[in-house]
């Protein structure tokens, strides 16, 4: 028997709300809205959902607050409804641990495929129960438990981020190009002007810090992609 994927919308857009709900059951999801930032933390905490579609713009307690707590307390997936054009609550948001985002205003089969590529691969990452470690110079990934270190010393990193990692642990020391990574992290081809990657990139290389030499542990080749470098 099929699972029932249990979606939460949170906005306050009651028209947008009914438009995104109707279309997603007919897409076969369990869905349930609210307009209370507060009710999508417990809903998370308490696991009663699979995905979460947040809006940045609500009233009390905006998005990105939302996330923030969220994150403090579960690694539910998280899709962020921001204002076009606005990098700043995208950014905010893909660093506090959103797995993607999307415009408004947005198409309802804009939103169910990406919520199908952030399912997909919350589903290939569960498969991955007992993979052996991943090794690279000071790097230690463990696909299983999802955990890192980096010279013996556990690091904290965002499922997107361990995802994003792992890409490039499996290739380190060869140039990975932007649109292998999003394939293959975020499930999705790569889009023109999306900066997912790089904001990503930019939080891991603080994560891991410097190498002796005092460059990053990761290489940009401008226009092409990135490189985990090994000692």
């Amino acid at each position: 028997m099929t699972q029932v994927i249990k979606v939460l919308l949170v906005d306050d857009d009651e028209e947008l709300t009914t438009l995104l709900r109707e279309y997603l059951s007919d897409e076969g999801y369990e869905v349930a809205a609210t307009s209370d930032g507060r009710e999508a933390i417990g809903a998370a905490v308490e696991a009663r959902v699979d995905l979460i579609v947040l809006d940045i713009m609500m009233p009390r307690m905006n998005g990105i607050e939302v996330l923030q707590r969220i994150r403090a307390q579960s690694e539910v997936p998280v899709l962020m409804l921001t204002a076009r054009g606005d990098d700043t609550d995208r950014i905010a948001g893909l660093n506090l641990g959103a797995d993607d985002y999307v415009p408004k205003p947005c198409s309802p089969g804009e939103l169910s495929a990406r919520m199908r590529a952030i399912l997909r691969r919350v589903r290939r990452l569960q498969e991955v129960a007992a993979s052996d470690p991943i090794r690279a110079g000071r790097l230690t990934l463990n696909p299983g438990s999802r955990t890192a270190e980096w010279d013996g010393e556990a690091i904290s990193l965002t499922g997107t981020e361990f995802s994003l990692l792992e890409v490039l642990a499996r290739q380190a020391g060869e140039l990975v190009s932007k649109q292998d990574i999003s394939r293959r992290a975020f499930g999705q081809p790569l889009t023109p002007f999306d900066r997912r990657i790089d904001v990503h990139i930019s939080s891991v290389r603080q994560k891991l810090g410097w190498r002796a030499d005092g460059q990053s542990s990761i290489l940009s080749v401008r226009g092409q992609g990135y490189q985990l470098l090994v000692d």
